[in-house]
């Protein structure tokens, strides 16, 4: 399954049923460009899990809603609530034990 850009105005569709997985990053943010590759290839792996990333510096409103104060920040909500959150860079290993605690 791709990984879906969504935005302030989509993200509470996006991400309100299911288990999802969304990657808070930004374009000049150097550990946001070493995630996303991971983030590609575990939602190869993890087709229970919906995956989205939500570009910061474009859309401000849900990042700080979110009280996101460091990028990449990974957010695993389950029908609509955040049950996880995960800050800094971590491997398909890590994001997969985690995802796996919340899947159906």
């Amino acid at each position: 399954m791709a990984v879906k850009e969504i935005t302030d105005a989509n993200f509470m569709e996006e991400t309100g049923s299911g288990v999802t997985l969304t990657d808070l990053w930004a374009t000049w943010c150097g550990p946001c460009r070493m995630q996303s590759p991971v983030i590609e290839k575990v939602a190869e792996l993890e087709t229970g899990v919906k995956f989205t990333k939500l570009d910061v510096d474009k859309n401000q409103k849900t990042a700080q809603e979110l009280g996101v104060r460091a990028i990449p920040t990974l957010i695993i909500k389950k029908d609509g609530e955040v049950v996880e959150r995960l800050t800094g860079f971590h491997t398909i290993d890590m994001i997969q034990k985690t995802l796996h605690k919340y899947e159906k």
